[in-house]
């Protein structure tokens, strides 16, 4: 069966900064219509930076949507038509002031496909030298090291939610090894 959904009309309801918003009436596979509210967003990029101890270089913001710090990896998003590596690369100096050595691809991640365009490209990075930091002036956050395996755990017990830092700490810990961890 094809599950194409064909766009008959869009309407645009917001355009922002980050995102913007369109409403589509489409025509579903069986030949009925509905409605698809799509959030546009231009994507962005993540870095799990090991420093030479295996500790994570995490920051802790504030999440407005959801009232509260979180601890995610230092990330951002991508300036139209930016490198994914490059922007992942740029905030990871910004955010927390270091610069890798070695730095591989984890793959991208889709966050929330049934109404959001976002693709988040994740990278890992090690042999960090560290210099200073670069916020924004409107970005407030800290910065701290965790053990690698701690993040692993606290992925895993739901006690870290942020979808990009759990997916990379997974990835990145299925692509070291389990020889990795202590």
């Amino acid at each position: 069966m094809d599950l194409t959904e064909t766009t008959l009309e869009r309407k645009d309801v917001f355009k922002g900064r980050i995102f913007s918003v369109h409403v589509d009436k489409v025509r579903l596979p069986n030949g009925e219509t509905s409605t698809r509210e799509v959030i546009e967003h231009g994507g962005g990029a993540a870095i799990l930076a090991l420093d030479e101890n295996d500790n994570v270089l995490v920051v802790t913001q504030y999440r407005y949507t959801f009232g509260r710090t979180l601890l995610e990896l230092p990330a951002g998003k991508l300036d139209p038509g930016e490198d994914p590596a490059a922007a992942a690369l740029r905030e990871l100096k910004e955010e927390t002031g270091a610069v890798p050595d070695t730095f591989l691809p984890l793959g991208r991640i889709l966050p929330s496909p049934g109404c959001y365009s976002e693709r988040l490209y994740l990278y890992l990075a090690r042999g960090l030298r560290l210099g200073e930091q670069h916020l924004d002036h409107n970005e407030f956050l800290n910065v701290a090291r965790i053990p690698f395996e701690e993040m692993v755990r606290r992925c895993l017990d739901g006690e870290i939610e942020d979808a990009k830092t759990v997916v990379a700490v997974l990835k990145a810990k299925l692509q070291l090894g389990e020889s990795h961890g202590r």
